[in-house]
């Protein structure tokens, strides 16, 4: 059966397409894209094809309609730590949040070092309705001392690698790892805190670290290693992938590479750019995530670095948390938010209607590069021939944040009056998710 998906505003960043048109979709494909000339339309002269009597129409009215969002940067607990999320639930919040593809961290319970574990988390994923990729760890059991066989994980369907939440502290290990993953053709994703320069994690070492009487997480622990992992980088040609950059400093060290020559990457989250320090004092455990929430000149900074490109993309770090978990005292509670779900409307919100970036950038960052780095020739586009993976938002009216699909709620966020609430996502043609 044909899916018609009719008269929304249709942006794609491949193609820089931001106008009206019509999606004709079969067979999981977009097979054709009817673009609108609102000149030729109220003079009678359209191209659009006669619709089929048993076509399935969808009016998109008032609504964008963007590729599937892409996460390169999420936590499904599964296997090991299911109290707290698993494929499944992280699959709703994903789909809820119009995010059709994802890729899961390794820090599972036992760690995805193994191509049985690979399997496990895609044969599983397979059976969610939406594309549920994974990573496979650097080293073996997060221990930072022996490489996994890469080759194998790769062979078992690892479309990247990261020891993600534990830094690798061997510069040969790290060495190593680049130029095997360059002959493999796969990315790293590379978690920047040295713990030598951090007293307590998740909270930035500053004023309000002082305030709270907490040694804190400094910005030097993540400078230091986001300036070893760029110079190797450059040195071995792979791709790396600095995983939620916080730091201006990091930032400048990210653009420095890049102009070198490195195939240096860099991902932020939607908290990092909505939050500052500030909000631990507001929301405790819930504000606390490695690396931390850092200062009001480190959060515009990286708004800038949205803007000028350096920052390549925007993924959730998804870590979802027992209630419990929270609510230990902030020394002892462990850090990390959801994100699935509040990601696009605080993109929309905090940056788009904020002046900051327009629509195109978006989903630049939120989709297109995001595939690009993990090789992904269907995901993040809209064109004629390509998946059917599309999410159809509003940005026109405000909602309240009051609840979510995850299995968890740890969010600073419940209770945000944000734009950009997802109507329907739309995964290899198939509506995955319709908003109540």
């Amino acid at each position: 059966m044909v899916k018609i998906i009719k008269n929304g505003r249709v942006i794609d960043p491949e193609s820089r397409f931001d106008g009206r048109a019509d999606l004709w979709i079969e067979n999981g494909k977009i097979q054709k894209i009817v673009k609108k000339d609102t000149k030729a339309e109220s003079d009678g002269a359209s191209d659009a094809p006669s619709i089929p009597a048993d076509a399935e129409v969808l009016d998109a009215e008032g609504l964008i309609v963007a590729p599937g969002l892409v996460d390169v940067h999420v936590h499904f607990r599964d296997p090991g730590l299911t109290y707290k999320e698993d494929i499944e639930t992280g699959a709703a919040a994903a789909k809820a949040g119009g995010f059709t593809t994802v890729v899961c961290m390794a820090n599972t319970k036992p760690v995805a070092d193994t191509p049985e574990i690979v399997r496990y988390i895609l044969e599983k994923g397979a059976k969610t309705g939406i594309h549920v990729e994974t990573c496979a760890a650097v080293s073996k059991g997060f221990q930072g001392k022996e490489l996994t066989d890469m080759d194998a994980l790769k062979e078992a369907g690892a479309i990247g690698l990261t020891d993600d939440g534990i830094p690798l502290m061997s510069e040969k290990l790290v060495k190593e790892a680049m130029e095997t993953a360059k002959r493999l053709n796969v990315p790293l994703s590379f978690h920047e805190e040295d713990p030598a320069f951090i007293f307590n994690n998740g909270i930035n070492r500053g004023p309000v670290s002082e305030q709270l009487g907490i040694g804190g997480s400094p910005a030097l622990a993540e400078d230091s290693m986001v300036a070893r992992d760029c110079m190797i980088a450059l040195h071995t040609g792979a791709d790396v992938d600095i995983q939620h950059i916080s730091s201006r400093n990091a930032v400048q060290m990210v653009g420095l590479a890049k102009k070198l020559g490195a195939h240096v990457w860099a991902e932020v989250t939607p908290h990092h750019f909505t939050l500052d320090e500030t909000a631990v004092l507001e929301y405790g455990t819930l504000a606390k995530m490695n690396p931390p929430l850092r200062s009001a000149a480190d959060r515009e900074a990286l708004i800038e670095a949205i803007k000028d490109g350096t920052i390549d993309m925007i993924a959730t770090d998804h870590a979802p948390h027992s209630a419990e978990e929270k609510a230990k005292p902030l020394t002892e509670a462990p850090s990390g938010i959801i994100g699935l779900e509040t990601s696009l409307p605080l993109a929309v919100t905090r940056l788009v209607k904020a002046g900051h970036i327009d629509y195109l950038t978006l989903f630049e960052k939120m989709c297109l590069s995001p595939a690009k780095l993990y090789r992904m020739k269907e995901a993040g586009r809209i064109r004629e021939g390509g998946a059917a993976d599309l999410v159809l938002f509003d940005d026109q009216t405000p909602y309240t944040v009051e609840k979510f699909h995850s299995k968890a709620s740890n969010s600073p966020f419940v209770g945000a009056k944000l734009y950009g609430k997802v109507h329907y996502t739309i995964c290899s043609g198939e509506t995955v998710y319709r908003a109540e």
